[in-house]
């Protein structure tokens, strides 16, 4: 569990900053994100799910297999299913609000139109 901690989101070269407030992985998570300017090349699942209010800023999300869609500040809060397979290209600095669910074991990623299982710690089943 982690309390008021400041970690890479969704690996060290994501170009993501989380400010967990909390981070029960076992319950819930809510962090404030912070998004540099531009996007991992990893399409990603993720391990829970989650809703999320964007701030500041603005992303793009790419889909594997759906529609691309523009996110900006909004009072109406974006929901990020666990089986959602995307990307994320912020358009600016973005932050965003996010309280996440519980965790599953696994999630996957891809890169090189490589698929790879993960888990805790990002590693590779």
């Amino acid at each position: 569990m982690r309390i008021l901690s400041k970690v890479p989101d969704g690996g060290k070269d994501s170009g993501v900053t989380a400010y967990f407030l909390i981070e029960w992985k076992g319950l819930f998570s809510i962090a404030l994100l912070r998004f540099n300017q531009g996007s991992r090349e990893a399409f990603h699942t993720h391990a829970f799910n989650a809703i999320t209010w964007w701030i500041k800023g603005g992303i793009v999300e790419e889909h594997m297999e759906e529609d691309t869609k523009v996110y900006l500040p909004s009072f109406i809060p974006k929901y990020t299913s666990r089986s959602c397979f995307h990307k994320v290209i912020a358009i600016e600095k973005t932050w965003a609000l996010t309280f996440r669910g519980p965790w599953k074991k696994f999630w996957y990623e891809s890169k090189e139109d490589k698929i790879t299982k993960l888990t805790h710690g990002r590693v590779k089943c």
